[in-house]
């Protein structure tokens, strides 16, 4: 190897031009392949030729200097090196740095190990963890599952009593139904007598056709019937639409009940499956289906409220059982009271036909003013209806001329206001005099055939003796029992 500044041979009078590249200086090579895998099986391959190098280097290289005391020399005063070796062979690479290239490979291939060793153990770790952290997780589900299980088969418990107990309740109301359908089937018979006695009345001549006591209990005791009858098919009514709400409350018991065991059936399954179970598959994307349509406290109060429902209509249906069979005692008492009332009217009205003629006058009298007053009064009512339809006009088509005010004037102000409860007022008021015409209208004609009866009943006193005594008497011989009314038979 030369020193700088010696003579040149004669082969090497004329320097060869510099390459194109350079090799770099070694701690520059030892900077450029630190953080480069050593295997490169790529470049194992290429022969060891300044070319090839030059071809895989992915830097420039430049000429560093030899030392950090030598700084060297700039690119345009760098003597040229001569070697006295062969053509094409160049001393690369120092021993130092061989070594230091090999010490680089050791300590990289330990800092390797090193690194894969600890990934190994974090792996151990994070599959145990994996499997611990499942097994707690399936552990809870499967006791949340349990848990729910438990909660189905409470509410099931539940459902299966309050259904039973509503059974027996419907049942309950509908022997009352039947109760009550007899009991108003046997009312006909009363009302017909009654009926008929009335009918027999009629026939009186003259001025034995009044108004007497006898047929005022005779028109009590058809309103009686026809109220018992009312009550009874009102209550018959209620019967139904509570048999029908028990209905209901069952049919939701039932579906409530078929829901819990079929979600019972499914949990349970679920509770009892296993990772060694068979039927589990993939299901892709379940977890994103959110297909609830309840949470705990929804799912427990939708099963207590139709618990507390049906609870409440099982109440109901007895007090309205308790309800119904006091009303069929009151009834048949009330009926067989109103009974022998008009008998002892009939007995007190025979006995008072002879001086009845004076006070049957009296009360024609006193019939016809009354027919008169309520005239009166009708006509007075029908004039203030016309007074009131006019003023409901004025005020209506005020509304609806402030309807079309524009844009912004369309507001509803004091005068919107109380052109509104004019309206409203004037209305009420309006239903309340036809409701009073009609009450004063059905009144005159109560008087009117009243004053008919008083006119025609004074005509023959033998045949209204005739008709109390034989023909009315006759037929309120008999009545139907107790027992009948009340439905028992």
């Amino acid at each position: 190897m030369e020193l700088y500044g010696y003579p040149l041979k004669a082969k090497y009078c004329y320097p060869k031009p510099p390459p194109t590249k350079i090799l770099p200086a070694t701690s520059t090579m030892a900077a450029s392949y630190k953080n480069r895998v050593p295997y490169q099986p790529e470049s194992i391959s290429l022969p060891w030729m300044p070319s090839a190098y030059y071809k895989s280097a992915a830097l420039n290289p430049t000429l560093a200097p030899l030392s950090e005391s030598f700084p060297g020399l700039p690119p345009t005063k760098i003597i040229p090196f001569v070697s006295e070796r062969p053509n094409g062979v160049f001393t690369r690479h120092t021993l130092d740095d061989w070594h230091r290239s090999n010490m680089t490979n050791y300590k990289e291939s330990e800092t390797t190990r090193h690194n894969a060793e600890r990934l190994r153990a974090d792996l151990n770790r994070t599959i145990k963890d994996v499997y611990q952290q499942a097994k707690r997780t399936q552990g809870e589900s499967t006791k949340n599952l349990g848990e729910r299980v438990n909660d189905i088969e409470y509410w099931k418990s539940e459902l299966c009593l309050e259904l039973d107990a509503m059974i027996r309740e419907t049942n309950s109301l509908t022997d009352m139904q039947k109760r009550l359908e007899r009991a108003l089937a046997d009312t006909e018979g009363p009302f017909q007598v009654a009926h008929k006695c009335l009918l027999n009345r009629e026939k009186r001549m003259g001025i034995d056709l009044v108004h007497d006591d006898v047929e005022k209990q005779l028109i009590t005791e058809i309103k009686v019937i026809r109220s018992c009858r009312e009550r009874l098919q009102q209550c018959l009514n209620t019967v139904n639409a509570q048999l029908m709400c028990n209905k209901e409350a069952r049919q939701e018991l039932e579906k409530d009940l078929a829901d819990k065991q079929m979600g019972h059936h499914i949990d349970n399954k679920c509770y009892q499956l296993k990772n060694t179970s068979r039927g589990i598959h993939y299901y892709r994307g379940v977890e994103r289906i959110d297909a609830t349509v309840s949470v705990p406290e929804t799912w427990a109060r939708f099963t207590d409220n139709n618990i507390f429902r049906s609870q409440s209509q099982r109440a109901t249906s007895a007090k309205l059982r308790a309800s119904t069979e006091s009303m069929l005692m009151g009834t048949a008492d009330e009926m067989w009271r109103q009974f022998s009332k008009v008998n002892d009217a009939f007995t007190g009205r025979i006995t008072e036909i002879a001086n009845a003629k004076s006070k049957i006058q009296t009360h024609l009298a006193k019939t016809r003013q009354e027919i008169f007053q309520i005239e009166t009064k009708i006509q007075v009512i029908q004039k203030t209806i016309k007074d009131k339809e006019v003023q409901l006009k004025v005020a209506q088509t005020r509304l609806d001329e402030r309807t079309r005010r524009p844009n912004v004037e369309l507001c509803r102000d004091a005068a919107q206001l109380r052109l509104v409860h004019e309206v409203n007022e004037i209305n009420e008021t309006l239903r309340n005099l036809h409701q009073c015409l009609r009450a004063s209208e059905d009144m005159l004609q109560m008087l009117v055939r009243s004053k008919a009866v008083l006119e025609h009943d004074l005509v023959v006193k033998n045949n209204s003796l005739f008709i109390d005594q034989e023909r009315c008497m006759g037929m309120r011989k008999t009545y139907p029992s107790t027992v009948q009314i009340l439905g028992y038979v």
